[in-house]
């Protein structure tokens, strides 16, 4: 059973990987998560993919990561004791921060620079050149599951800003120059500039 969910990018809490073994097209990835809240089948972004809890105990909650997920992700870069920033899916009536995010990650972000000042990091990125075209200024994009706000593009360069409250409670102010984060761009440039596209090609042809 599946249960797709609806996320804000507001990480409620890191947990950190406990086991990692492999299976026929598929990696059982096991983490010490323990929310009162979880059950079999239920959706969870994991460094902001959305993956489905496959088994549950008191002290972890294992996930089934295909290939797919695998080669697209940093998922399958993750060893025992990393730790993932971990989201439950919204129930209706939730309070909304953050911004519509889906858990379908679009490609990975690699860290290119970081910049420390008075209080917060300034992360320099770049992405894959397809997926430039949906990142804007003041526009969004999660990084491992955390909505943040887009400060700069130069091409398929982008930057954004951490505060201490994200520093804190994510993961994002720990990895290193290199790391390549889960991107998922804004679902609604996705959709406009999507349709902007499709109606172009329309008008082109005869």
């Amino acid at each position: 059973m599946r249960e797709d969910g609806m996320f804000t990018g507001i990480v409620e809490k890191t947990a950190a990987v406990s086991g990692v073994t492999d299976g026929p097209g598929f990696r059982r990835l096991a983490l010490a998560l323990n929310l009162p809240s979880l059950r079999i089948g239920q959706s969870v972004a994991v460094n902001g993919c959305c993956l489905t809890m496959a088994e549950i105990s008191p002290e972890e909650a294992v996930f089934e990561v295909v290939k797919e997920t695998l080669d697209k992700t940093n998922l399958g870069l993750l060893g025992i004791g990393d730790r993932v920033n971990i989201e439950q899916p919204l129930k209706v009536g939730d309070r909304f921060d953050g911004h519509f995010v889906q858990g379908h990650v679009d490609g990975r972000a690699n860290l290119i620079d970081i910049a420390s000042g008075s209080g917060d990091w300034k992360l320099t990125l770049e992405s894959p050149f397809s997926l430039a075209k949906y990142i804007v200024p003041k526009g969004s994009v999660a990084l491992d599951g955390v909505s943040l706000t887009v400060a700069a593009v130069r091409g398929n360069v982008f930057e954004v800003a951490l505060i201490p409250t994200t520093l804190e409670t994510t993961t994002l102010g720990k990895k290193p120059v290199g790391w390549p984060f889960n991107l998922e761009t804004d679902i609604l440039s996705k959709t406009v500039i999507s349709w902007l596209e499709r109606q172009s090609g329309r008008a082109e042809q005869p």
